[in-house]
């Protein structure tokens, strides 16, 4: 009789997700180039989040888990053309919420970062990383 052992352990390989495409006529600022750095992507991979649904939430002013005076700096910037800062910590809402400002650190976090507007008042790059790789 054949094994199936090979079997067996490809299912559990995960499985490869389709490419997503976020359609928007309300973004409050151009984004510029979308990039992430190997560490960011692999950590969306463990913890099985959407780096599109993050970016969502960035392009439409939802800057995540930041102190009130880094939302203000953020407002500015879309008057200003300054850069402009999300964190994005990878748990279940009433994780964050049990967990202390203080400590919300040490959890599983992303940080997007979209760069100042040039001369032209362009924004040419969005970035998506780990406060370690910054």
């Amino acid at each position: 009789m054949p094994s199936h052992t090979d079997e067996d352990t490809s299912s559990s390989a995960p499985k490869p997700r389709p490419p997503v495409t976020i359609l928007t006529n309300s973004s409050t600022f151009s984004l510029g180039q979308i990039v992430a750095t190997p560490s960011a992507l692999s950590l969306l991979e463990e913890t099985n989040r959407s780096a599109a649904s993050l970016i969502a939430r960035h392009m439409h002013g939802d800057w995540g888990d930041i102190c009130k005076e880094d939302a203000g700096l953020n407002e500015l910037a879309l008057q200003d053309g300054s850069r402009i800062m999300s964190v994005y910590r990878l748990v279940d809402a009433e994780k964050l919420k049990a967990t202390p400002v203080p400590k919300r650190a040490n959890l599983p976090t992303i940080w997007i970062i979209t760069d100042a507007a040039d001369d032209q008042g362009f924004r040419r790059c969005t970035t998506m990383l780990l406060p370690g790789d910054y």
